[in-house]
């Protein structure tokens, strides 16, 4: 278990939350703050005269949320708690007199349902109706996650973010209060949402929130950690988003988000903090079982560095959605086409394609043979796979091994659906070929130059001489391919060496294998180890081990 609090990137425990909101304010000039409160404004309040001001807020801790969705067609201004905690009722209220002030015909607050920020929220609508001000408040609770909710009834989650949407877009086109307000209150109707936690969040200066075991997640917790409905082994991505729907739409669930077939919905994929871009995209690209006619994909309303993500799913109709596609100058709304995303074709067909070699070749004398060596590279190479990575962590990406098991997967595939050639020049294009579109990285296109250089020496003539030729030419192909600096240092003796040998393979695997172990001597000069201290790279490099066991493998199936 954790014995001390993260270390996080602040200033100072106290003043993280106000800092953050000085942060968001200084990067975006419609935005202004409301001096002796945590509320940030729209700073174009006179363009608001005559139009419903949208308030929102809460604890701090999920941003984006609230005032990154300040702006034209948003909300009007957002007002700030400590981390988790709910704003006090004092300013809740100096920032609907501000905007009642302002000129705006009423103020519609947008509060997520949590008991404290109901209490601080509708205290200040009290006191401001006291003083004339003309102002309402709608709540959104739309999680999915309890089959049989608590008195206090569902939480308000990141589906806040779609009526922060459509209600700044009615706002904007002038409609009154009373008009926005009985909208929304259906529109909260048809939103709900469901998240997954792979590991806890923690409010600076305290200890995580939660304790996880490895290896497991955790369904439907609340945004500030709150426990949620089960716990399992860690699933793959179409898996939890497949259970997350399917928990979502039970009509068993009495929190469930009624679906039947042909709705149409906007679905919001949020990272809760912690996910990488990546693992977001690969949940967005899932299917998800109903008519999506818009994703927004991103980080929208966060629990601070949780790893998980939460799915919001939103019934529309036409006129929701031309409110939903309506124009924002908020910082944090994302720029999304207006085309619908279900049932269009994702793909385009290419201009050209690369013709397969061996749709022009027969299989010769040597193909048998080749097929045993090329069967002994793939082997070597997928068992030094995680040697490979391990070297290259020390001062690459830790990928080395992984990019030659992705082409020694190519070529064992290939093996069983081709034609081997009998040409040695015909075997290395079709080998540059399955490179280039199967191993990517620098190791990659460099295999590839030297295959493609190498390849039209031996088209006529295989012997020794020829060989020399063939591997002098690749070599001088990477050289001029790579930077100046490289090239000075990137020397052809052990090519050199085979000519002199007349290329003998055991000599030439003998001074590949002392030429890979004496590159930890070596300085790095280009890649990502050129940016590594020399001192802290005291290992041989991955590429140079894995060209020595290419050649002592084909050393092996020869002599088999």
């Amino acid at each position: 278990l954790t014995s001390s609090p993260r270390m996080k990137l602040l200033n100072s425990v106290e003043k993280c939350v106000d800092e953050a909101l000085e942060g968001l304010v200084r990067s975006n000039g419609g935005l202004a703050l409301l001096r002796g409160h945590r509320v940030v404004l729209r700073s174009d309040l006179e363009s608001i005269k005559g139009k419903v001001a949208l308030l929102s807020g809460g604890g701090s801790g999920h941003e984006p949320a609230h005032a990154g969705y300040i702006g034209v067609g948003m909300l009007s201004g957002a007002v700030a708690g400590a981390v988790f905690a709910s704003p006090p009722p004092g300013s809740v209220l100096a920032a609907i007199l501000t905007l009642w002030k302002g000129g705006a015909s009423g103020v519609l607050l947008i509060v997520k349902n949590y008991t404290g920020d109901r209490l601080n929220f509708g205290i200040a609508v009290e006191q401001a109706r006291t003083q004339g001000v003309h102002v309402d408040m709608v709540i959104v609770a739309d999680d999915c996650a309890f089959a049989q909710p608590s008195k206090a009834g569902r939480r308000g989650l990141c589906g806040t973010v779609f009526i922060h949407k459509i209600a700044g877009a009615l706002a904007e086109k002038g409609c009154p209060l009373d008009e926005i307000v009985a909208r929304m209150n259906e529109a909260t109707k048809n939103i709900g949402t469901l998240g997954v936690s792979l590991s806890p969040c923690s409010v600076p200066g305290c200890l995580p929130s939660f304790q996880l075991p490895p290896g497991e997640m955790e369904l439907g917790l609340g945004i500030h950690g709150e426990p949620g409905i089960k716990r399992s082994k860690v699933a793959s991505a179409d898996e939890v988003v497949k259970t997350i729907i399917s928990h979502m739409t039970d009509s068993s669930n009495k929190s469930h988000l009624s679906l039947k077939s042909g709705d149409k919905v906007v679905l919001c994929v949020n990272n809760l903090g912690a996910l990488s871009c990546l693992e977001i995209a690969v949940v967005s690209k899932v299917e998800r079982g109903v008519l999506v006619v818009r994703v927004m994909s991103g980080s929208f309303m966060t629990s601070l560095e949780m790893g998980g993500m939460s799915l919001s799913l939103m019934k529309v109709d036409e006129e929701m959605l031309r409110l939903f596609d309506a124009k924002t100058t908020a910082p944090a709304w994302p720029n999304l086409s207006t085309a619908s995303v279900s049932g269009r074709n994702m793909f385009m067909k290419p201009e050209e394609k690369p013709a397969a070699a061996s749709d022009n070749y027969n299989e010769g004398s040597l193909s048998s043979v080749i097929r045993l060596v090329l069967e002994s590279v793939c082997k070597i190479l997928l068992e030094h796979q995680e040697e490979l990575n391990a070297l290259d962590r020390a001062a690459g990406d830790g990928d080395c091994g992984s990019t030659h098991a992705l082409v020694a997967n190519a070529i064992q595939e290939w093996l069983h659906t081709s034609r081997i050639p009998g040409n040695f020049g015909q075997l290395l294009a079709e080998l540059a070929l399955l490179v280039q579109q199967s191993m990517g990285g620098s190791s990659g296109a460099l295999y590839c130059l030297f295959l493609s250089a190498a390849a039209p020496h031996l088209k006529q003539n295989c012997d020794g001489a020829a060989w020399a030729k063939a591997l002098h030419a690749g070599t001088e192909a990477m050289k001029r391919s790579v930077t100046q600096v490289l090239a000075e240092h990137f020397q052809s003796e052990l090519f050199s060496f085979i000519l002199e040998c007349n290329c003998k393979l055991n000599d030439v695997y003998k001074k590949a294998d002392l030429g890979a172990e004496a590159t930890r001597n070596l300085t790095a000069r280009a890649g990502r180890a050129s940016y590594v201290a020399s001192e802290h790279l005291t290992q041989p490099d991955p590429g140079a081990i894995a060209v020595a066991a290419i050649l002592k493998a084909i050393l092996n199936a020869l002599k088999a």
